[in-house]
């Protein structure tokens, strides 16, 4: 059994002038979780909804309760940290403590610098080869899904980009496959593609290059060892916290090299010298990531965190399989992600309309698959509960029941 620490914060009177004091009790999650019925019996507290989208994603019940009864008088501050100066000491403080969590969630060694910047992801997409190579110099792309393809397709404006190898958005090319190039300046790939719901489990074995990764869409949902690359980047708002803040994580060697016409915001060593504060911070967004660090920390880490995405991933997938091909995964098994679940009804597309419908009458929402490939797809990010799962996979069961022929 994984043993796990819930987090139950008071959002009642706190002390003026410290910061609050979180309660902690501990739970055990069994490794195979009992499922309630019928699906109908789930309840959320405040009248919440399970939220499946892909991003902007579910958040914490309990840190949005505590960004809630901290919103009009930070820590006795008597200002909302919407309201208040990022060069003022209180938010300082809000952002060490964001990176300080963050270094202790992913040990993060010394020589890394840690970025909150703005623009998502996509603007990393240019950053990246701005800093990292020279018109005209390879770089190394790994193209699995949208995700990726998009990053390749923008670093051709600024260099050589060789395609290493591409996957079928169902699986993954094997590295030892990978036609990487002698010279290139960096290899970039996408951790957990979103859309097409493939997932590495495992980081790529490149030698002595400079690894790149867009983890956006699993970023702090299981341990990872930093140590094995230049950057990691993610977007705030699928597994961390709200949009607006994008996190970079930089080994120092690989700062400093921007390409003299880039423009100045789209320099690392700028944000690095100006810790993150070069211009006005997305300060809200900033201090509710620090919240689920917080939180996670006090769970027990990255390791409890995995064990309890592996279960709630599961718990899907196994419904999927007990379904005998009513419904269908189309991912290889061995790469299927523990945080987006892309599935169909092959028999029937009208009827993943109506799942659709149902399921969001019942408080299951944003169960849509991307435009771009239709079906569903239940994104179960770190702060969805298991009990969601729970219930989506008792209505597939139902609703298998009353449409199978």
């Amino acid at each position: 059994m994984a043993l796990l620490q819930k987090t139950q914060l008071n959002a009642g009177a706190r002390r003026a002038t410290r910061p609050a004091v979180a309660r902690v009790s501990t739970v055990r999650v069994q490794a195979t979780v009992a499922m309630p019925s019928p699906a109908s019996t789930f309840a959320q507290p405040h009248g919440r909804v399970f939220n499946f989208s892909a991003g902007p994603a579910v958040l914490p019940v309990d840190v949005l309760e505590r960004a809630q009864a901290e919103l009009l008088n930070w820590h006795g501050s008597g200002m909302s940290i919407m309201e208040m100066s990022h060069r003022g000491k209180e938010f300082e403080s809000v952002i060490q403590k964001a990176e300080a969590d963050l270094r202790t969630l992913l040990n993060i060694p010394a020589n890394y610098k840690v970025l909150f910047l703005q623009g998502g992801a996509s603007t990393q997409f240019s950053m990246i080869p701005l800093n990292l190579s020279k018109a005209g110099e390879t770089v190394d792309y790994v193209v699995t899904g949208a995700w990726s393809k998009k990053a390749a397709e923008e670093a051709a404006k600024y260099c050589k980009v060789n395609i290493a190898a591409k996957g079928d958005n169902k699986s993954l090319p094997p590295v030892a496959g990978w036609k990487l190039s002698p010279d290139s300046r960096y290899v970039h790939y996408c951790d957990n593609e979103t859309i097409g719901g493939v997932e590495f489990k495992s980081v790529p074995d490149v030698g002595d290059r400079v690894l790149v990764s867009d983890m956006s869409s699993n970023f702090i949902s299981k341990p990872v060892d930093v140590s094995k690359y230049g950057i990691i980047y993610a977007g705030a708002q699928k597994n961390v916290g709200p949009a607006g803040v994008t996190i970079v994580i930089i080994r120092e060697d690989l700062v400093g090299n921007c390409r003299a016409e880039a423009p100045t915001m789209l320099d690392y060593k700028i944000h690095v010298e100006n810790d993150s504060m070069y211009n006005t911070p997305p300060c809200w967004a900033i201090y509710v990531c620090g919240l689920v660090f917080e939180k996670l920390v006090k769970m027990g880490g990255l390791d409890a965190m995995q064990e309890l995405n592996r279960q709630k991933a599961a718990i899907l997938y196994d419904a999927i399989a007990e379904s005998k091909g009513f419904y269908n995964s189309p991912v290889d098994p061995a790469v299927r992600s523990l945080m987006n679940v892309p599935f169909t009804i092959p028999s029937s597309p009208d009827l993943e309309k109506q799942f659709i419908k149902e399921a969001d009458k019942a408080g299951m929402l944003q169960l849509k698959g991307h435009r771009s490939v239709g079906g569903m797809r239940a994104s179960i990010y770190n702060a969805m509960p298991i009990e969601g799962v729970q219930k989506l996979a008792l209505f597939m069961k139902e609703f298998h029941a009353k449409h199978a022929k």
